[in-house]
């Protein structure tokens, strides 16, 4: 006898509820320093906001915010500031010590 478990695909967005939940998800992905996944966290955010009124915000068209935002996307830092100014956020640095 075999017990069928229905699934569905995970999706982050479904944990991005308040402002609150994007900013620690942002500060997660920053705190990586991957290139791709910051990206990628960028598109989950620009989903959560609208990713119609997230390129009306920055200027750019679906189809670049989407490129921009993929597993393949490599956009140019002054994309991605537009991009986090349109989601409402900001970049911010902190100190971080090396080991010697």
């Amino acid at each position: 006898m075999s017990i069928e478990t229905e699934t569905k695909p995970f999706d982050e967005l479904d944990y991005l509820k308040s402002e609150e939940d994007i900013t620690a998800y942002m500060s997660e992905a920053l705190a990586t320093n991957e290139p791709a996944l910051i990206a990628y966290a960028l598109g989950v955010v620009a989903r959560a906001r609208g990713m119609s009124r997230v390129a009306r915000d920055t200027g750019l068209s679906r189809e670049t915010l989407h490129r921009a935002l993929s597993a393949d996307g490599n956009p140019e830092l002054a994309t991605v500031l537009r991009i986090v100014a349109a989601l409402g956020l900001r970049l911010t640095a902190e100190s971080v010590s090396k080991a010697a």
